[in-house]
């Protein structure tokens, strides 16, 4: 299991093993051999409940070889600037894993885990503890939902 852990200033940080989605795919095909799948492990990666989604810095991107899915407005704190988007980076957090699209950040960037994929994982912030924890998924109890 992968750990969460606090600082010294509250923050909840985290360990996220990303791997290229499209590579595992064709891997799993047999169309290029298992260890030429893109992985990386991020240690300290700051989940963020201001920002909406995976955010990685640029270099992150480019050694997972992610392709690119389009180009957004996204508000920062300097105001609304262009950004990248790209697709494909599945993520494993706490013995979860989805696939989920991220937005690039400038170079030496530190990467945010957002809102989005920590609810599609369930997986919420305990946040008078400062850590994460899992939502269930049993035959009993489930926190998907179709209604």
């Amino acid at each position: 299991m992968l750990s969460t852990t606090n600082d010294s200033m509250g923050k909840i940080t985290t360990t996220l093993v990303i791997t290229n989605r499209l590579d595992q795919g064709l891997a799993t095909r047999g169309n290029i051999p298992a260890d030429q799948v893109r992985s990386i492990t991020l240690n300290n990666v700051l989940v963020d409940t201001g920002a909406t989604t995976l955010c990685l810095p640029k270099e992150a991107i480019a050694q997972l070889g992610l392709e690119l899915l389009k180009e957004v407005d996204v508000e920062t704190a300097n105001g609304i600037g262009k950004a990248r988007i790209f697709q494909d980076a599945k993520i494993s957090l706490l013995g979860r894993e989805g696939t989920f699209e991220c937005l690039e950040l400038p170079g030496g960037s530190s990467p945010l885990l957002g809102v989005i994929p920590l609810e599609a994982l369930g997986i919420e912030l305990d946040l008078k503890n400062q850590h994460l924890y899992l939502l269930p998924i049993s035959p009993t109890q489930t926190y998907l939902t179709i209604l």
